[in-house]
């Protein structure tokens, strides 16, 4: 981690101020300006080829801070700096500061998972769940195929805090380089279910290749879909952003509480 102590920030017109080489940067929350603009394509640029071999080998979700910052220059560590610092209630999204993987978490990877893209069988990336989401969701799947015959594959499970800052800057040009409306469609890292094992996210998708995402409708009148509604919480596994949400629907996110939580939640919600 390359934060310095006691950074000086400060929040005004819309940017975020932060010391950096004996002067003030700003980073625009509305819209990047031009030097900065430039420098998040630069910083793309070298950050690119390493995700992508990292891709390559299945490892991209577990990619460290360490890592990620390895390549770069002073200025666009800097940006990155910035980008972790920014504080969701000033951005007024929904997101909020999640638990943090810890040392002792263990992860599964999922290897050989296959859907259908275009009539033919497509293997999706490797994905990784910590051990105990994975149990959890393995024991799921197995209630849902007795029941219905069909199972859900994971798209999109866990990712580092690291990986979740380099899809949140890699995202920025496909969202007019505005940190406010990025965030609207992207997690800040430190801020996804995707990066917290303490309450891990799913993105499901069938082996048909139905993911909801173009159409959520589609993903909704899935059979599988209404039997998540009525046993998933036997699981540990809850809707994150039902319709009736703040946020935008997306019926194929799912987030698994722990045990604990579970516990918990049902111990309350006894007379």
């Amino acid at each position: 981690m390359r934060f310095r102590p006691n950074p000086i920030t400060a929040l005004a017109l819309g940017a975020l101020f932060f010391w950096t080489a004996g002067s003030f940067a700003a980073v625009s929350l509305e819209s990047l300006s031009e030097s900065e603009t430039a420098l998040l394509k630069s910083t793309l640029k070298v950050l690119d080829p390493l995700v992508n071999e990292r891709k390559t080998a299945g490892t991209a979700p577990l990619i460290t801070f360490e890592e990620l910052y390895a390549p770069l220059k002073p200025e666009q560590a800097d940006f990155l700096d910035a980008v972790r610092r920014l504080d969701p209630a000033e951005l007024k999204g929904s997101s909020r500061k999640l638990p943090p993987p810890s040392a002792g978490d263990t992860f599964v990877r999922l290897d050989h998972q296959r859907m259908l893209k275009e009539g033919k069988p497509t293997p999706l990336d490797p994905q990784y769940l910590p051990r105990p989401a994975f149990e959890a969701y393995q024991r799921m799947m197995e209630a849902m195929e007795q029941d219905l015959g069909k199972r859900l594959l994971v798209e999109s499970g866990y990712r580092s805090p690291a990986y979740q800052l380099y899809l949140f800057i890699f995202y920025m040009p496909k969202h007019g380089h505005s940190i406010r409306e990025t965030n609207r469609h992207v997690a800040l890292p430190g801020c996804s279910e995707h990066g917290s094992p303490a309450r891990q996210a799913i993105d499901f998708i069938t082996p048909g290749g139905v993911n909801g995402e173009d159409r959520p409708e589609e993903f909704e009148e899935l059979q599988e879909y209404g039997w998540l509604l009525v046993r998933a919480g036997e699981f540990g596994f809850h809707l994150s952003y039902p319709r009736s949400g703040p946020s935008a629907f997306e019926p194929w996110h799912w987030h698994w509480e722990g045990a604990q939580a579970v516990i918990a939640r049902d111990r309350e919600a006894k007379p």
